[in-house]
């Protein structure tokens, strides 16, 4: 098996542009030349929120108190994107983002969750008044784990 070159200057080209970029990964392939940089453990992937659409009925408008015990069955629900730390405030010193009773618009920020030394925001699907805040600053969350109830 013959020994391929190795040209470490389009190495080092593809490094800083990994670097320079938000970037995680970068390939590159001529021929029998295959070339994959990454950013290590540190590529972060990311999933939307699953939405909830539910046409209003009696049935459940009836079912009211149920859905207010069970949040991940409120159309208002919020998930999270990911498996992280949540923060409710942009650093220790400032206020939190969102508290409950607050009004808030579709796409403002109201959590970050860091994942892999990266912090994600998370904004509001959509607007309306917050009810309820189902997690605590500084503490893990799952995939898919209801955060905020906006309605």
């Amino acid at each position: 098996m013959a020994k391929m070159p190795v040209d470490t200057k389009l190495i080092r080209e593809l490094a800083d542009m990994l670097n320079d970029t938000d970037l995680s990964e970068i390939k590159v392939e001529n021929g029998e030349l295959k070339i994959k940089l990454s950013r290590g453990n540190n590529a972060v992937h990311m999933a939307p929120a699953p939405t909830m659409t539910v046409e209003p009925t009696t049935a459940k408008l009836a079912d009211a108190e149920e859905t207010n015990n069970n949040p991940s069955d409120h159309p208002g629900t919020v998930f999270s994107p990911m498996v992280g730390t949540i923060y409710t405030s942009p650093d220790p010193e400032s206020a939190a983002f969102i508290k409950i009773g607050d009004d808030v618009t579709a796409g403002q920020t109201i959590f970050i969750v860091e994942a892999m030394k990266v912090m994600n925001q998370i904004h509001a699907v959509k607007g309306g008044t917050v009810k309820a805040i189902l997690v605590e600053n500084q503490h893990p969350v799952e995939y898919g784990e209801a955060l905020v109830i906006i309605e």
